[in-house]
């Protein structure tokens, strides 16, 4: 069904989940949250998703998506642990997951549409305008969101710290 391997559908089908769950999570905080019951599930699916990829690759992107997720993967996860980068690890790690959830969609979206419906997919060529235009509107969405983000982030540190001034000043 869909020309899937047998591995290729553990791949397909361990990383499935990581898609509601990063739609959940930014529809729910703007951001993935990796300390969340959401964002372990998350990271798991992923990280299955992003090393069964190996095996079942047939285009060396494919092997440049998949390490560099799990490079983004345990990057994001890891700098919250690590207090030497300080304010700069919230805005890594938003970054950083934020760049896990596009490379989770853009191959995606791609085989979606160059394998279905089953025996006559929409995109039959690599350089369609439908396939384009579809990676086009992830990296639109990818920009829109992180830029959002750092935004977001940027008022927050500015509230804390005018909070901080006036308990200080006692005001």
């Amino acid at each position: 069904m869909f020309g899937i391997s047998p591995f290729g559908w553990l791949h397909t089908l361990s990383s499935l989940p990581a898609i509601p769950l990063a739609i959940y999570m930014f529809a729910r905080y703007g951001r993935i949250v990796p300390r969340s019951l959401s964002g372990v599930v998350y990271f798991i699916s992923m990280l299955i998703g992003a090393i069964t990829v190996f095996p079942i690759a047939h285009q060396s992107v494919s092997y440049v998506i998949g390490a560099a997720t799990i490079l983004l993967l345990l990057a994001g996860y890891g700098i919250g642990r690590i207090s030497s980068f300080g304010r700069a690890g919230k805005y890594l790690e938003r970054i950083f997951l934020s760049l896990t959830a596009f490379l989770l969609m853009l191959p995606t979206v791609t085989e979606t549409l160059t394998r279905v419906p089953n025996g006559h997919p929409l995109v039959t060529d690599l350089k369609s305008p439908i396939l384009l235009g579809s990676q086009a509107s992830l990296f639109i969405i990818l920009i829109v969101g992180v830029t959002a983000q750092i935004i977001h982030l940027r008022r927050q540190d500015r509230l804390s710290a005018l909070a901080s001034q006036v308990k200080m000043t006692g005001e």
